[in-house]
């Protein structure tokens, strides 16, 4: 089995694919336990000072672990079969560590996403999954050209025989596992 996760702040989007790309398993995933800020750098660390800021970001950062964590071990319970990879939204990975510089523009539009996806990485790796990075804006197109003439019933047949949701960000998670296989 293939993850591919289209991520937002707070949660994802989860599709995981058999090795023949059919949908086993569709979800709506958290990333964050409830009551923590989804947005620490860009929105809640504005009013705090660089240390104050790093405090409450390692707390959510760690509210970040412990619930991504819970919400990747359901899924792999419910699933047919080993996961083997997560495909993730490709981020910049020489991005800054340092809290007083990720508040800067244009670090601070960007931190909380890469913050994610980090985890994402970090709780993958744990498992033994190997991580695939792609960037969203091709990776729909990567698909196609990999499937061919099927493309059009692989990543939009979900949604008849699924039904809703159906939405891009299954079809970019579904796209991303293609394009790591």
């Amino acid at each position: 089995m293939r993850l591919g996760i289209a991520h937002h702040l707070g949660w994802a989007v989860a599709v995981t694919a058999s090795a023949d790309h059919k949908v086993v398993d569709r979800r709506r995933i958290g990333l964050l336990e409830p009551g923590m800020p989804a947005a620490p750098i860009e929105h809640e660390a504005r009013a705090l000072d660089d240390a104050d800021a790093a405090r409450m970001v390692a707390e959510v950062r760690a509210s970040a672990v412990r619930a991504t964590s819970a919400s990747l071990d359901q899924l792999a319970d419910s699933v047919p079969g080993p996961i083997i990879s997560m495909s993730l939204r490709a981020w910049p990975l020489d991005f800054p560590d340092d809290i007083a510089v990720q508040r800067r523009p244009p670090n601070e539009s960007r931190a909380d996403s890469v913050m994610y996806c980090q985890v994402l990485s970090e709780c993958a790796h744990a498992r033994g999954w190997a991580v695939h990075l792609f960037r969203a804006q091709d990776v729909e197109a990567q698909a196609a050209r990999i499937l061919g003439g099927q493309a059009g019933e692989v990543l939009h047949g979900p949604r008849a025989a699924l039904g809703p949701p159906w939405t891009k960000d299954h079809r970019i998670a579904l796209a991303a596992t293609i394009v790591a296989s």
